[in-house]
């Protein structure tokens, strides 16, 4: 039995090592020069710093996750951020975030002593609706969609008010609208829009008080050579520069798949491209319109010194974090006061760059499927910079020794739908259920994982959605009587 991963992504990566597992002969194609999609790394003169997820989100998950692929926890080591980051108001104010929970509690009351039983009820009813959405989506599937809508899981959707956006459920704990900006920012992590993201996402802001935020020791696209490694000793064939140009298919099966090659018959076909790019592979009767998530405008830095004063993570809220968020999301504008988000972790690992030498990375919100002449953004660019030195890094002009800037139309020309940075928005009519799903077409032999396929993006939850694609693999080989590893 064999099966065809086009796309090595972590999602393909991860589902190359769960089928392996199960005696598949695996090949994965891949059209760059290298495996990871956006695990990656700026690198250049001594220096390296991730190009793209940057905070190990869920760490039980990612472990267990890695466990039951065969990759030992001694081949990896992650590291708690303590404090979890900092968020910065544009009145002075900062607020801290930490994984105690009674320190939590001290740093809510010394800044917003108004607040603190609105936090514990944040953390109580989080703690229930995390148990109660993780049962009944990240560890599920819905290829049936009558799966979906049961009783059960409309409960569940009513509890976690997947009607209401984020903003809006945050508004049910705290007065300040600072608070309300610092617990629902992080649907922006997987580019969505705090005031109309649904409030099922809510369940992220929680994580992070309970489960931790990590980081992966070496930068998180360090952990795409430990798993080429153990791929190559389990004998996957991998093709690098290698694209897919079809997937044939006879209308209830597919077939394999044509590359510069020729064509290559194949058992099963996973496709881990963005999954809207799938059209251009496959014609496919069913179409449909997506809407991309937001783009990100990201500078990449190698310094002269490390700033051992600041937080790993930092975010930066401008005047108006709301007039940002309809500029990036309606009114596909540049925002003229931005929020914006650092990553220093030369703080906690010298080994991204050269001895007394730092790496610094910074995320910058913009929209999506927008005419925005990137090229024409100097001086924009140069008034981030100039904030990040006023309200953080201290002549970090003189710092510099060198900086790279990517922009949505490097993301687009890297193969990300619209330049969005995330896959697919995390609205409400493509999350969950109207999400597209593991076997995403009535083909009995296609599958799909990555950002953009349920459960989502963010790279655990992808991982997760390898190995829901698998279950639903082994699944469909049982009905058919076919055997496979258990």
């Amino acid at each position: 039995m064999n099966a065809a991963i086009i796309g090595g992504g972590i999602g393909g990566l991860m589902s190359a090592l769960f089928l392996s597992k199960q005696g598949v002969d695996v090949t994965i194609y891949e059209k760059e020069g290298k495996l990871g999609g956006r695990l990656a790394f700026e690198e250049r003169d001594g220096f390296r710093v991730d190009q793209g997820p940057t905070i190990v989100l869920l760490p039980e998950m990612f472990q267990q996750l890695l466990d039951e692929a065969g990759i030992g926890r001694d081949c990896y080591a992650l590291v708690l951020c303590d404090p979890l980051y900092s968020i910065q108001f544009s009145d002075g104010l900062r607020y801290t975030k930490y994984p105690d929970f009674n320190r939590q509690l001290g740093e809510v009351n010394r800044l917003f002593p108004a607040e603190v039983e609105g936090f514990k009820h944040f953390i109580e009813e989080g703690r229930e609706r995390f148990a109660q959405g993780k049962q009944a989506f990240l560890e599920k599937s819905f290829v049936n969609r009558r799966d979906f809508w049961t009783g059960s899981n409309v409960k569940t959707l009513l509890k976690l008010k997947a009607y209401q956006s984020v903003r809006k459920l945050m508004a049910n704990y705290f007065q300040d609208e600072r608070l309300k900006t610092a617990y629902s920012l992080q649907t922006l992590y997987i580019g969505g829009d705090p005031f109309h993201a649904p409030a099922m996402y809510s369940l992220v802001p929680f994580s992070e008080h309970e489960h931790g935020v990590y980081y992966l020791k070496g930068g998180y696209a360090s952990l795409v050579p430990i798993l080429e490694e153990e791929l190559k000793k389990r004998g996957v064939d991998i093709y690098l520069n290698t694209a897919v140009t079809n997937i044939h298919s006879d209308g209830k099966r597919v077939m394999g798949v044509e590359t510069k090659g020729g064509f290559h018959s194949f058992d099963t076909v996973i496709f881990n491209g963005d999954f809207p790019a799938i059209a251009q592979v496959m014609k496919q009767k069913e179409k449909r319109s997506f809407t991309p998530s937001s783009g990100c405008v990201l500078l990449y830095f190698g310094l002269d010194r490390i700033y051992n004063d600041v937080n790993v993570h930092q975010f930066f809220i401008g005047e108006n974090f709301h007039e940002h968020m309809k500029a990036v999301f309606e009114r596909n504008m540049l925002p003229n006061d931005p929020a914006f988000y650092t990553f220093h972790p030369s703080i906690i690992d010298d080994s991204l760059a050269p001895e007394g030498r730092g790496v610094l990375y910074t995320l910058v919100p913009v929209p999506s499927e927008t005419n925005i002449s990137w090229s024409e953004q100097t001086e924009w660019i140069e008034k981030i910079i100039d904030r990040m030195e006023q309200l953080s890094f201290p002549r970090l002009r003189e710092a510099i020794q060198w900086m790279e800037v990517r922009t949505p139309t490097d993301a687009e020309q890297f193969g990300l739908f619209g330049g969005g940075s995330f896959g697919i928005a995390p609205i409400l009519f493509q999350s969950g259920v109207f999400r597209p799903q593991v076997k995403p077409y009535p083909l009995e032999n296609l599958y799909a994982v990555g950002a953009s396929i349920h459960p989502g993006g963010g790279i655990p939850i992808v991982m997760q959605g390898a190995k829901l694609m698998v279950d639903q693999w082994i699944r469909d080989q049982a009905l058919k009587g076919e055997s496979v590893h258990a």
